[in-house]
């Protein structure tokens, strides 16, 4: 059967009917790949999963709760949609407006977006508007313009966008036939921390699972108002995605913790820097800096014995966006290219025989 997206692939589950437009780009169905080198660094017993979400259209997980965010705005005649961005969010907000032919503008904060995902934004037709502030600040300006003016936000405050976003975690389901036993993810704005719950709750309420996971969310050190219990005024990670300090979703972020029995801590850029190599050199998936806070934590509780004397356990970390999206950090994380002469004695010496 063709694949048509997720809203024609969960129309079910979702709150959709025969009078919603579906703007789609075919986003979900990303895979779920199996890690050997991760699931030997935990130990016998485990087995780790990448939910590689960079393999959405637009290169991140956005992707799924903007089609159901557009195609709701569309449905209720809607000509316009705004949204504040790290970068992501303005990429597929722009994306599936074009599709929908309707207008977007975004609001960025100044000097703190990775140019991957700013000129997706501005190819797909948006009216990008830096704003002198940080991403909270475009968030709040956001909000009080569509509160006042009719445009539609489309941020994760966005209840479709939820919705969208949940079935992630019913993909997950789909491919491992059950639940997994934990789920780590980065948390920044935690509206997907939130949706992955909604979905986990939905599907075992249908009588598709019979058991939860325990969520495993990680902000960045230098980005964790979850974690310290206050607001971070000037957030600052190379994790760009999550660089943001009073989350739009923190209450619901926190419910999905404490139902879950899971919990949200912190990594450092470090560790974030140390998973982005490992998973790129070792298991051959390049996701963005952001992402690999799952898999930073993921280490960061295995190094503190989190898994020991746990017998098989499935693990899935989410990788949210695609290592193509913040190309000048891969630059900067290796070593340059090594310059020789069109001589085959020089390119054997550097190849070691």
């Amino acid at each position: 059967m063709f694949y048509r997206g997720v809203i024609e692939k969960y129309r079910k589950y979702l709150p959709v009917s025969g009078a919603t437009p579906v703007v789609t780009l075919n986003e979900g169905n990303t895979p779920l790949i199996f890690s050997p080198r991760l699931s030997s660094m935990l130990g016998a017993g485990c087995e780790v999963y990448l939910k590689y979400e960079g393999l959405n259209p637009t290169g991140s997980f956005k992707d799924r709760g903007m089609t159901m965010a557009i195609s709701k705005a569309c449905e209720e005649g809607s000509r316009a949609v705004i949204c504040a961005s790290t970068g992501n969010t303005s990429a597929s907000a722009a994306a599936y407006a074009a599709r929908a032919g309707i207008k977007c503008v975004v609001l960025i904060p100044d000097g703190h977006i990775a140019m991957g995902k700013l000129s997706q934004a501005l190819i797909h037709g948006a009216l990008v508007l830096q704003v002198r502030g940080n991403f909270d600040d475009a968030l709040r300006l956001v909000r009080e313009t569509a509160e006042k003016y009719p445009i539609t936000l489309v941020n994760s405050l966005n209840p479709f966008r939820i919705e969208g976003q949940k079935t992630g975690s019913f993909e997950i389901c789909d491919a491992l036939e059950g639940a997994p036993d934990f789920q780590v993810m980065p948390v920044g704005n935690a509206g997907n921390i939130t949706a992955y719950w909604k979905g986990y709750k939905q599907y075992k309420q249908e009588g598709k699972i019979t058991s939860l996971p325990r969520l495993l969310g990680f902000q960045a050190e230098g980005a964790a108002p979850i974690v310290r219990g206050s607001v971070v005024e000037n957030p600052e990670t190379i994790a760009t995605a999550i660089r943001i300090g009073n989350p739009a979703s923190w209450k619901q972020a926190e419910q999905a913790r404490d139902e879950s029995g899971g919990l949200i801590d912190m990594v450092s850029d470090e560790e974030i820097l140390e998973a982005y190599k490992l998973l790129a050199a070792k298991d051959g998936v390049f996701a963005e800096p952001a992402s690999c806070a799952s898999v930073a934590g993921l280490l960061k509780l295995s190094a503190a014995g989190f898994f020991a004397g746990k017998e098989k356990l499935r693990i899935v970390c989410i990788l949210t966006g695609h290592g193509l999206k913040d190309p000048d950090r891969a630059i900067k994380s290796v070593a340059k290219p090594l310059t020789v002469d069109a001589k085959m004695k020089e390119i054997l010496e550097k190849m070691g025989f």
